[in-house]
C-alpha cells in the first residue's frame, strides 16, 4: 500500500514500546468523546465511497474548476495521510485513552461511519479509509437544522430518526455530522441535469442551501475537548470519566481551536460582509466576502462536469481548492504514497501550493512608521478569522526587523531566524500565536508539568493568544465564544496588532518582514521526542526535515527610510517656509510625534537639531 516499508506500520502503529508518561494515561474511554450526530455501523447506512470514483465525471479536464484536482491537491483531501496529523494522535491516545476518536471521526469520516475508527489508533483502517475529507462525505453532509421550505424534503426523516434516539446535534462543532444514510448527492445548483452518458440508476441529486454556508464548515472547524468541564469561574476540569460530556454545547467544553466562532465573531458572517474588491473571491461577481467558500473556495469560470452538454459552463463554479496556508505537508505525503493513491500530480500540488501562498500574501497588510525613536509596525489583518487560525500546533507569524546604516551595514536585528536550524529568537520580537498549558490541578491530576503544553489532549488552559481579530471584533461576543485574547489587548472592531522597535543610532534603513510558519521546530521536535508508542513521531519530523524545515512565508514586507526630512511643508524644496514652520513650533510638537512634521529628528522636541537640519538642508529637493 506504502511507498516505504517503514510506513504502513508508522501509520497503522505496530508498537515499538510501551512505555507511558508519568502518570500513565487518563483513564478515559469512548463514552467521553461520544459526540451526536450519525454514529458508526447505522444499520442500512451506505459506505462513503472513494473520491477516486469521482474522477470518471470530475476530474481530467479543467485543473482551476473540475472539482477533484484541486480536492486532492489539499490537506482536506488528502486528511487521513497527513504524518503531522498520525504523530499527534498517538500522543493523544497516550495522554487519554480512546481521545483518537475525537479526530478520527473528523480526519476519516469514512472509517469512523464504518466502525472502524475503534481501536483509535487507526490499526483497523482499510485503504479507503485513508480517502479523507472526500467527496461522498461532503456531499451526503446534512443541515442539522431542518429548514422549512429550502431543505430536502429527504432531511425531514433522516433528522427525525436522529432525534427519537437522542442524537441530534444542537450545534455544529467536534464533527458532529449528519450524513444522508443513502448515497444522494448533496449540493447548492439547482439546475444539475440528468447525466446522459452513464445511464441508470443515478445517484438522487438533492439541492441543498447548506453546502453554500459557512455552517457546513463548522462542523469541523470548532473543536473542544470533552474531557473537560468548564467551571463557574471559567477555568476547566477533568469530568466524570467513563461518560459524555455534561452538556452538548461546545461552551462547556475547553477550546481547541474556534475557526468558525471566530469568522461568526466578524463583519463577514453580515449580511452587508466585507468588501474586498477582488482581493479573495475569484471570479465572485461582487467582491463582498461572507462566507467561507467566498475566500476558501473561489469562484472560477467553468463546469462542474467535464462530459460536455447538456452540463452548463458557469461564471460561478466554487473551486474545491480549499485554500489553506500548508506549505510542506502535502509533499511529505506525495513522498509516502504513490500517486494513484493520492490523486496528487506535480503540477497539482504546485499549483494548490502557489494558492496557500497567494492566500498567506493576501491574508494582511503591513504598514510601517517612525515615531520619535521607534519604528512602529502594524499588521492589519483582512482574514475573516484570527490570523493565524486553527488549532495552536506550531502555527505562528513573527516579525523580523533589520536596521541598517548608510552603508547597507546590519545595526541591530529583531526576530531573527536561521534557515539551517528552523531556530527563531523569539525574545526580540512580536509573535502571533496562541499557547496553550496545563495548570496545577491538571498537573497534579495527569502527572505533565504544569506550564505550556503541547499535549493539547490534555490542555485546560490558554496562556498566550495575541492572536489578530478579524474586521468586526467584539469583546463580548469572543468571552461568549471562549476566544478572547490573552496577553493582548483588543478593543472592539480592532483588527490590527501594532509593535514598536527601537532605531539604534545611525539608522538609515528599516527592513520590516511579517513571515508566517505552519510547522515551527519546539512542536514537531514534540511530536518526535514525546511519543513512547510507535515511530509516527520520528517519521512526522524526518519529512519536515525532508522538505525544508517548514520554510517560513513570507506575508508581507516593507523598508522605510529613516534619514530625517528636512522638507518639513512637503512642497519638495527646502526653503524659507520649512525654517518659519521650525521657529514658529520651537519648543514642543503641538502634535502627536507621527503627526508633527517640524520634528525633523523626531525627538519630540522642536529645537536646534531640526533647525541645523533645515539650514544643511537649504535648497535642496526632499
Amino acid at each position: 500500500m506504502c511507498r516505504t516499508a517503514t510506513l504502513f506500520c508508522c501509520l497503522c502503529t505496530a508498537t515499538i514500546a510501551s512505555r507511558l508518561p508519568a502518570g500513565g494515561p487518563i483513564g478515559s474511554d469512548l463514552n467521553d468523546f461520544m459526540q451526536p450526530g450519525t454514529q458508526p455501523l447505522t444499520e442500512g447506512f451506505e459506505p462513503i465511497h472513494s473520491g477516486g470514483e469521482c474522477t470518471a465525471c470530475h476530474a481530467g479536464y479543467d485543473p482551476e474548476a473540475e472539482p477533484f484536482r484541486p480536492w486532492a491537491a489539499t490537506l482536506l483531501g488528502q486528511s487521513a495521510r497527513d504524518p503531522v496529523f498520525w504523530a499527534a494522535l498517538t500522543i493523544a491516545n497516550q495522554d487519554a485513552t480512546d481521545s483518537g476518536a475525537l479526530c478520527l471521526r473528523c480526519h476519516a469520516p469514512g472509517a469512523f461511519v464504518a466502525g472502524r475508527a475503534v481501536p483509535t489508533d487507526g490499526s483497523a483502517f482499510e485503504p479507503i479509509d485513508f480517502n479523507g475529507v472526500n467527496c461522498s462525505f461532503c456531499h451526503r453532509l446534512v443541515d442539522p437544522v431542518y429548514q422549512e421550505g429550502s431543505s430536502p424534503i429527504e432531511d425531514e426523516a433522516i433528522l427525525a430518526a436522529l432525534e427519537v434516539d437522542d442524537l441530534l446535534p444542537p450545534e455544529g462543532s467536534n464533527a458532529r455530522y449528519v450524513l444522508d444514510p443513502l448515497e444522494n448527492r448533496r449540493g447548492p445548483f439547482d439546475d444539475i441535469p440528468f447525466n446522459p452518458h452513464i445511464g441508470v440508476p443515478q445517484p438522487e441529486i438533492l439541492v441543498s442551501p447548506f453546502h453554500a454556508t459557512s455552517e457546513v464548515c463548522w462542523t469541523c472547524h470548532d473543536v473542544s475537548n470533552p474531557l473537560l468541564e468548564r467551571e463557574p469561574d471559567g477555568t476547566y476540569t477533568l469530568g466524570t470519566l467513563g461518560t459524555p460530556h455534561s452538556t452538548a454545547e461546545q461552551s462547556g467544553m475547553f477550546p481547541l481551536h474556534r475557526t468558525y466562532s471566530e469568522w461568526l465573531n466578524s463583519y463577514y458572517h453580515t449580511q452587508d460582509g466585507v468588501q474586498h474588491f477582488g482581493r479573495f473571491g475569484g471570479n465572485h461577481p461582487t467582491g463582498i466576502m461572507n462566507t467561507c467558500q467566498d475566500c476558501h473556495m473561489p469562484d472560477q469560470k467553468g463546469s462542474g462536469c467535464g462530459l460536455g452538454a447538456p452540463f452548463p459552463v458557469r461564471p460561478d463554479v466554487p473551486q474545491h481548492s480549499f485554500i489553506g496556508s500548508n506549505n510542506w505537508v502535502l509533499r511529505a505525503v506525495r513522498d509516502l504514497f504513490p500517486d494513484g493513491q493520492t490523486g496528487l500530480t506535480t503540477p497539482s500540488l504546485e499549483a494548490s501550493l502557489e494558492r496557500n501562498a497567494t492566500m498567506l500574501e493576501l491574508a494582511s497588510d503591513l504598514e510601517v512608521s517612525q515615531v520619535q525613536s521607534l519604528l512602529r509596525t502594524r499588521i492589519i489583518n483582512q482574514s475573516g478569522h484570527k490570523l493565524p487560525t486553527g488549532f495552536p500546533d506550531g502555527r505562528r507569524i513573527w516579525i523580523h526587523v533589520q536596521f541598517l546604516d548608510d552603508g547597507g551595514g546590519l545595526l541591530s536585528e529583531y526576530g531573527h531566524y536561521d534557515f539551517d536550524t528552523a531556530e527563531l529568537d523569539e525574545a526580540s520580537t512580536t509573535v502571533i500565536e496562541s499557547v496553550l498549558g496545563i495548570d496545577a490541578t491538571q498537573a497534579a491530576a495527569t502527572g505533565l508539568p504544569e506550564g505550556p503544553t503541547f499535549h493539547f489532549a490534555l490542555a485546560n488552559t490558554i496562556l498566550k493568544d495575541n492572536r489578530i481579530p478579524p474586521q468586526g471584533f467584539s469583546i463580548v461576543v469572543a468571552a461568549e465564544q471562549q476566544m478572547l485574547p490573552v496577553g493582548a489587548t483588543y478593543d472592539n472592531g480592532q483588527h490590527w496588532l501594532d509593535s514598536d522597535f527601537p532605531i539604534p543610532f545611525g539608522a538609515t534603513e528599516a527592513i520590516v518582514t511579517v513571515y508566517y510558519q505552519v510547522t515551527a521546530r519546539p512542536f514537531i521536535e514534540f511530536l518526535r521526542d514525546a511519543n513512547t508508542t510507535d515511530g509516527r513521531g520520528q517519521l512526522a519530523y524526518d519529512q519536515w526535515v525532508q522538505w525544508g524545515m517548514s520554510p517560513p512565508v513570507v506575508m508581507d514586507m516593507s523598508m522605510l527610510d529613516l534619514r530625517p526630512s528636512a522638507d518639513v511643508d512637503g512642497d519638495g524644496i527646502v526653503g524659507f517656509t520649512d525654517l518659519l514652520l521650525i521657529l514658529s513650533f520651537w519648543g514642543d510638537c503641538p502634535a502627536p510625534p507621527a503627526d508633527c512634521p517640524m520634528d525633523v529628528d523626531n525627538d519630540g522636541v522642536v529645537g536646534f537639531l531640526d533647525l541645523l537640519t533645515v539650514l544643511s538642508a537649504w535648497g535642496q529637493g526632499s
